[in-house]
């Protein structure tokens, strides 16, 4: 029933139930449903005569064009008898008043709206048409899809007769033209990437339709595929004339033509008409601006004329600069909530951490925004210069406003402002940004006196403020007249009714060393830092210096309470007492975050009023915290996995989740925090359960995010534990930089570390890791051809887990034996081992690794040449792999069915998975995708597209020799040689 249309039950009348609709489909097999009971619609003939009827909509068919439709020329003798008979048939299963007779012929009457799928698919694609009239885009598109789902299989199928037969044609080339004019929205959306696959495929399958072939060649072209798209067009000129004996069509030659001359107007889609979005993705992330947000006026006027300009012909941007403490971020985020009506489409708002140790990465904030404006995860590029491209082109034809806070330099900004007139960007820097081109460059001062009396008055009262003038006049002076010093000082007055202004300015005249770091530059925000900290219950000023110590762009509550030692309750009631004296910022709900500079004077206040058995005492707790509960989240991806018994022991207990999902959302939300936490307990005391804790946030880099920063992490580790002559944490810490090495395809240097690393594990007895390592040194040997030395390396894998009770692993390291006998042509072997792997993993349950056998498995398959079971095998696989949100392993899966349906003689569905795969990415990185883009060519050259996949190998060739695969460029290059000449 699927693609059938649902018609609404009628309503009953009276206590009698209406009979339940009929509905009925044509576009796939005849079929006819009352409600949800299908119904049987006889013999071929019979549903031939129900089809004509129905095709007719209606309309009355007279016997002679009945019998010509079921029949043509060469009717039986008794044809019109037959034609009584099915229509009496008909009847009685339908019901009465449906098959109608009239005027000697018969018709299909009464059906209600959208009871056959034929005209519920005529009503899509007519909405459709006028949704894109419209400039409804999004809208067209899921119309469109919508329509083309009505179809399941081949339209009339089973059905016999001439008239079965045209429609068929007939209904096939609408159906095309659909699929056409939804791929060509999806083009004008920008959607080209996902296109490439389905146009490959589509073009295999009807190599002479030119239609599709010149959406192929723009789609590659705006992929930045040029080559693949010309030879697009070289490949149909040939197969028109081998095949017809004509050239191609003008359009087809005027967009080759275009892009041979690089047109820019190819390389984004045309300028539709707006498109409103059904559900507008509208990002109001600016923080909350405060009530009492006092002075200024002079830079209010300034800054909201420059917002003005968004209307003109150039995106407007101005630079806040000023020390620490001076109201850049208040400001900005006052001008920008008061011109929030000038961006009906949304604000944008990040923190660039400028003033800490590792500001932010602009491909990381350019990720968030983009998900923010409504890109879907699986769409945002993996590099810098492909996000911000695509940042711009979702910006352009919005009118956003950009708040970027606290940048450390032009550098930082440059690839996260819009491209267009309409947008505009707030940034707030200490440093000011004479590099960034075209900006406007505001200097913000401290306060005048009047400005700094004022705030003060609207925080703590015209009454008391009244009472003692001089008083408050020595207060805002003591602050420098700085506004963050001012409302901290005001915050905790008004908080305490006990205090008068009076006590306040005599503490304030007390501190001799605030007086002087107001003189000195930064030191002055420290000096007022040094106000609220003073002014702190015992308890908050503990939480205070504590959470300051740990390092990352924020914390969340519970590894907060792990730092204070505290229930939950007890740590969020500290928190946010801290936000309320802005001391500490409400991030998001549960996580809180320090301005860079109020960090800085937190850790040193620690550093002088906390003892050191304290402070270090608070970071063993936050990193037993994220080991615990990173262990718990690697033992619920994979049950009976032993590694967790291998670990450090932790004092302080972790997080504990049930399912998957919240494990797995912790892990990935905390990933920064947690690698910030490794990174800070490399040179210490702690650095063997930072190495353990890196060792089991392993999904981190096998999942493809945050495989970066994993690297940093891991090298640093190598150089701490080496430095500390920690055999056993060293040989660990190598194990974890393999295994990044691995994912990335960087073999050469895998095989190194895992050579450290195995040295180092069995010189420190380490049983795990040496098995582990044993298994990694097999990879690699895999990886470079040499499979009985990777085969040796798997047995003594095996061994070593088999002895400490490691079940998954051994299954694991079975499936890579698997792979290693598959190198030494042993196929029987391979597949039994693989077999076994796979049991392995059931009798543990539906668990990441069981991906891991349903993969290997399917390799095995392949080469033994059962390609269906192959293929079934990785389908299991992806469920496993996108379940668990492992895309790199998704992508690897696709370029493996490829093999399986290139070597099952399926070119075109080889080519479509190859596409996906590297859409989505391998484990491997760029090494791998040349291997897919050369099974890639393969497929297209048993397509008849000789020219793209020569562009597909040249491609190929460039990243194995870059990446050291020799022996597989040497084949690439093989392969290039007839191609070329051929070409």
């Amino acid at each position: 029933m699927d693609g059938v249309p649902r018609v609404p039950k009628p309503r009953r009348s009276g206590s009698a139930a209406e009979p339940a609709p009929l509905r009925f489909a044509v576009l796939g097999p005849v079929r006819a449903w009352r409600g949800e009971e299908p119904l049987a619609t006889g013999s071929p003939q019979q549903r031939a005569l129900l089809a004509a009827l129905l095709l007719r909509e209606g309309r009355t068919a007279v016997p002679a064009e009945l019998i010509d439709a079921l029949w043509g020329e060469d009717p039986p003798s008794q044809a019109l008898a037959a034609i009584r008979t099915y229509a009496s048939r008909l009847r009685k299963v339908l019901g009465a008043g449906v098959l109608v007779s009239e005027s000697g012929g018969y018709a299909v009457r009464g059906l209600a709206d959208g009871a056959l799928d034929l005209a519920d698919a005529r009503r899509l694609a007519g909405e459709a048409d006028r949704a894109r009239a419209g400039g409804h885009l999004g809208r067209a598109g899921d119309l469109l899809r919508r329509a083309l789902a009505r179809w399941d299989g081949e339209v009339l199928a089973g059905v016999p007769g001439p008239y079965a037969q045209a429609q068929r044609a007939r209904l096939e080339e609408w159906r095309l033209q659909l699929l056409e004019c939804r791929l060509d929205l999806d083009l004008e959306q920008g959607r080209h990437a996902e296109a490439v696959s389905e146009l490959t495929a589509l073009t295999a399958a009807h190599p002479l339709r030119e239609r599709l072939r010149e959406l192929l060649m723009l789609a590659l072209y705006r992929g930045g595929r040029q080559a693949e798209a010309l030879a697009v067009y070289a490949d149909t000129r040939r197969l028109l004339a081998e095949e017809l004996g004509v050239d191609p069509r003008p359009g087809l030659r005027d967009l080759q033509q275009r892009i041979l001359r690089a047109d820019p107007a190819l390389a984004e889609p045309s300028a539709p008409p707006a498109e409103p979005a059904p559900v507008p993705v509208r990002p109001a992330q600016l923080p909350a601006t405060v009530p009492d947000f006092t002075g200024r006026a002079g830079f209010v006027r300034e800054l909201s004329a420059a917002l003005a300009q968004a209307d003109g012909r150039v995106m407007a941007v101005s630079a806040l600069a000023g020390i620490g403490g001076v109201g850049k971020t208040t400001l900005a985020v006052h001008l920008a909530h008061q011109a929030r009506a000038a961006f009906p489409d949304g604000q944008l708002y990040v923190d660039l951490q400028g003033a800490g140790p590792r500001a932010a990465e602009p491909e990381a904030v350019l990720g968030s925004f983009l998900r923010a404006l409504g890109t879907d995860e699986a769409a945002v590029p993996d590099t810098l210069e492909e996000r911000a491209a695509l940042y711009r082109s979702v910006l352009d034809g919005r009118r956003v406003l950009v708040l970027l806070d606290n940048a450390r330099d032009a550098a930082q900004v440059r690839p996260l402002l819009p491209g267009t007139a309409g947008c505009a960007a707030l940034v707030t820097s200490r440093v000011r940004m004479v590099g960034l081109a075209g900006a406007r460059l505001v200097d913000l001062d401290v306060m005048s006196p009047e400005e700094a009396l004022a705030l003060f008055t609207r925080i703590v009262g015209a009454e008391r403020v009244a009472a003692e003038r001089e008083a408050t006049l020595d207060v805002v002076a003591a602050c420098g007249f700085l506004p963050l010093a001012i409302r901290i000082a005001a915050s905790r007055l008004a908080a305490r009714r006990t205090w008068t202004v009076s006590v306040l300015a005599a503490k304030l005249a007390d501190e001799r060393r605030r007086l002087d770091e107001l003189q000195a530059g930064d030191l002055a925000v420290a000096a007022t830092f040094e106000l609220g900290y003073g002014q702190l219950e015992p308890a908050q000023a503990r939480a205070f210096r504590l959470l300051g110590l740990a390092d990352g762009p924020d914390v969340s509550l519970s590894a907060a309470a792990a730092v204070l030692d505290l229930t939950a309750e007890a740590t969020e009631d500290l928190l946010e007492s801290l936000v309320d004296t802005s001391l500490l910022e409400s991030a998001a709900p549960g996580r809180y975050r320090f301005h860079d500079l109020v960090r800085l004077y937190a850790r040193a206040c620690a550093e002088r009023d906390e003892p050191a058995g304290e402070r270090s005492a608070a970071l063993s707790r936050v990193l037993d915290f994220y080991l615990a509960t990173a262990a718990g989240v690697y033992a619920l991806e994979r049950p009976g996995d032993r590694l967790v018994d291998h670990l450090e022991a932790t004092v302080h207990p972790g997080l504990r989740f049930t399912e998957g999902t919240a494990a797995l959302d912790w892990l990935y939300s905390e990933a920064a925090a947690l690698l910030a936490c490794v990174r800070q307990a490399a040179g210490t005391d702690r650095l063997r359960r930072a190495v353990d804790l890196l060792w089991a946030a392993k999904d981190l880099t096998e999942s493809g995010a945050n495989s970066r920063e994993y690297e940093t992490t891991a090298r640093a580790l190598c150089d701490a534990t080496r430095d500390a002559g920690d055999v056993r944490a060293e040989g660990r810490a190598r194990t974890t930089l393999t295994n990044v090495l691995l994912v990335s395809g960087r073999i050469k240097h895998a095989a190194e570390q895992a050579r450290l690393a195995m040295d180092l594990a069995a010189l420190a007895g380490d049983a795990m890791a040496v098995s582990w390592a044993a298994n990694d040194r097999g990879l690699t040997c895999l990886h470079q051809g040499r499979s009985a030395e990777g085969k040796t390396f798997f047995e003594r894998s095996i061994e070593g887990y088999g002895a400490i009770g490691n079940r998954p692993l051994e299954a694991l390291s079975l499936c890579n034996l698997s792979r290693a006998h598959l190198g030494l042509g042993n196929v029987t072997e391979a597949v039994e081992i693989a077999q076994r792997a796979l049991l392995a993993y059931r009798a543990i349950g539906r668990t990441l690794r069981l991906g891991n056998g349903h993969f290997t498995l399917g390799i095995a398959l392949t080469h033994a040449g059962r390609y269906g079971e192959a293929l079934a095998e990785f389908t299991e696989a992806l469920e496993v792999f996108g379940a668990h949100r492992q895309r790199l392993w998704e992508g690897t899966t696709h370029f493996r069915m490829a093999e399986a349906h290139l070597a099952a003689g399926r070119p075109a569905q080889a080519a479509c998975s190859a596409e996906q795969a590297l859409a989505l990415g391998c484990i491997g990185g760029d090494r791998m995708r040349g291997t897919v883009l050369t099974l890639l060519g393969r497929a297209l050259v048993l397509l008849g597209q000789v020219d793209r996949a020569t562009a597909c190998w040249q491609e190929a060739l460039g990243l194995l020799e870059e990446n050291g695969s020799l022996p597989e460029a040497e084949q690439v290059r093989a392969l290039l040689s007839p191609a070329t000449s051929a070409a």
